[in-house]
C-alpha cells in the first residue's frame, strides 16, 4: 500500500490529542449521593423506531433506574420537511411495547414539558436573544445558493466544508439595511476562544477545537426553527438533564455545545457517546432497513426482554455479556465504565470493488446510487466495518478526517476527479 495513504490510515487511528480523545477517565459518573439523575431519549421523528434508537433508549433507560431517576422522551421534530406521519406516536408506542416507558414525555407529559420541540419555539428564540444582546450571535443573509458553492469550492480544493463568516462583522447600518431589503436571515453562533476539554464517561478527556475547523453554525433558522445544536443544549438546560447518553457521532459536535453552555451561563450535564450499533458487514443501521424496526419483530411475536437481551450482548457496559438477562438483570448489572469504543483500519489494497468502480465510465452517479455501491465494498471486505471503509475513503477523497457523507464529496468532485485523487494516493 502507498506510503501516504499509511500515514493517513495512522493519522485516522492516532489522531492528534486537540480532536481526539486524549485518555480514558477512570473518575466516577458525576452520580453524587442524593444528585437527581435525568436522562433523556431524543429522537427524529423522521422514521419509526428501530433497533439502533432503542439502544440508545435501553441504554438511558437502564442507567436511569440503576440511579432511581427519571427516563424521559423528547421528541426532536424542527425539521418538519422530513417528519414521517405516524412516527411520533410509534417511537412511544414501541418504547411501551419493549418494557422501557418514559417517566415523561408527549403522551405522559410531565413537569417541563411540552416535550416536542417543535412546541417549544419561544425558548429557543429567547436563547437566542441573549446570544445576540451579547453578541455571541449575528445574523448571517447568506443564500442557499452562495452556502452551495462554498462547499464545491472547499472539495475542489481538497478542504473541509466551510461557512466562511462573512455575515459576522456586518455592521449595525448594514443589519439594518439587510433586514429592510430581504427575507429574514438565519442566526449564527461565534466560535470563538479555545474549546473547553471535557470528560466523556466513554472516551475519556477531549478536546474539538471546533473554530479551526469549521465556520460558525447557524442556531436558528430563518424560519424560527432551531437547528439541533441550539435545541438540544437549551433543552437539556430546561429540562434538568443530569446526563447525556447519546451516538458516537455526536461526540466532535460536544465541545460546540459546550461553548454555547458557556455564552448562555448555563451549567452542562455529563456526556457519554455510546458506539453506534452496526449491521454484521459494520455499515450504521438505516431507516431503509425494513427489517430492523421495532413494529417488525413486534408483529412477528417477538419477547421484549429476548429483543433487548440480544442488543446488550451485541455491546459493552456489563462485566460478561449472558444470553437470559432479564430487564431488572440489565439494570442491576449495568456499568457505564464498562462501555468501550471500537476502531479498526482499513487497506484500500483490498478494495477491489472499489478499483471497479473507479475504473468505470465517468457516468453522473446519485447519492443514494454510489451510497448502494460504497455498501457493496464494504460487504466484500470481511471483517471491515462499513463505517472505517468511509472514514479512509474520506482521507482519501479530502485529506480530512471529517467533512460531508464520502457519497456526497464524490457526487461534487465528479468520478473524474475521483478517479485521480484515488490513483495520486495509491501511487506515492
Amino acid at each position: 500500500m502507498a506510503v501516504l495513504l499509511k500515514r493517513l490510515l495512522q493519522s485516522a487511528r492516532h489522531p492528534a490529542a486537540s480532536g481526539r480523545p486524549t485518555g480514558r477517565r477512570e473518575a466516577s459518573l458525576g452520580t453524587d449521593p442524593g444528585a437527581v439523575v435525568r436522562v433523556r431519549f431524543a429522537p427524529s421523528p423522521t422514521g419509526f423506531l428501530h433497533l439502533g434508537g432503542l439502544r440508545t433508549a435501553l441504554y438511558n433507560y437502564i442507567f436511569a433506574k440503576k440511579h432511581q431517576g427519571s427516563f424521559i422522551l423528547r421528541l426532536e421534530d424542527t425539521d418538519q420537511t422530513r417528519l414521517v406521519p405516524g412516527a411520533v406516536e410509534n417511537i412511544e408506542d414501541m418504547l411501551e411495547w419493549a418494557g422501557i416507558p418514559p417517566d415523561e414525555s408527549p403522551r405522559r407529559g410531565g413537569p417541563v414539558g411540552p416535550y416536542q420541540q417543535s412546541q417549544r419555539l419561544e425558548l429557543y428564540a429567547r436563547a437566542t436573544e441573549a446570544l445576540l444582546e451579547s453578541g455571541a450571535a449575528y445574523p448571517c443573509f447568506c443564500s442557499p445558493q452562495r452556502l452551495e458553492l462554498l462547499k464545491k469550492e472547499a472539495l475542489r480544493n481538497h478542504q473541509t466544508p466551510r461557512y466562511d463568516n462573512r455575515c459576522r462583522n456586518l455592521s449595525q447600518g448594514q443589519v439594518a439595511q439587510k433586514l429592510a431589503q430581504g427575507p429574514k436571515p438565519a442566526i449564527r453562533f461565534r466560535l470563538e476562544g479555545e474549546a473547553p476539554a471535557f470528560q466523556d464517561l466513554v472516551y475519556g478527556w477531549n478536546r474539538h477545537e471546533v473554530a479551526n475547523v469549521e465556520g460558525d453554525p447557524v442556531i436558528l433558522k430563518s424560519d424560527g426553527f432551531p437547528t439541533y445544536h441550539l435545541a438540544c443544549v437549551v433543552d437539556d438546560h430546561h429540562m434538568g438533564i443530569s446526563h447525556v447518553l447519546r451516538g458516537s457521532e455526536w461526540l466532535v459536535s460536544t465541545s460546540k455545545h459546550l461553548l454555547l453552555y458557556q455564552a448562555l451561563g448555563w451549567q452542562p450535564p455529563r456526556f457519554a457517546h455510546l458506539p453506534l450499533l452496526l449491521n454484521r458487514d459494520g455499515s450504521k443501521l438505516s431507516k431503509r432497513q425494513g427489517d430492523i424496526f421495532l413494529e417488525h419483530f413486534a408483529a412477528a411475536d417477538f419477547l421484549p426482554d429476548a429483543l433487548l437481551d440480544i442488543i446488550t450482548n451485541c455491546g459493552s457496559g456489563f462485566a460478561e455479556n449472558q444470553m437470559g438477562r432479564t430487564l431488572p438483570e440489565l439494570i442491576t448489572q449495568f456499568d457505564l465504565t464498562r462501555v468501550t469504543c471500537h476502531s479498526a483500519l482499513l487497506d484500500l489494497e483490498k478494495l477491489p470493488e472499489f478499483n471497479r468502480l473507479l475504473e468505470g465510465p465517468d457516468t453522473s452517479f446519485t447519492q443514494d446510487m454510489l451510497n448502494s455501491k460504497l455498501k457493496k465494498v464494504s460487504e466484500g471486505l470481511e471483517g471491515t466495518k462499513h463505517s472505517t471503509v468511509m472514514r479512509v475513503l474520506r482521507v482519501a477523497l479530502s485529506g480530512q478526517l471529517q467533512g460531508p457523507p464520502v457519497a456526497e464529496m464524490m457526487v461534487s468532485l465528479g468520478m473524474r476527479e475521483v478517479r485521480e485523487r484515488i490513483q495520486k494516493v495509491l501511487s506515492s
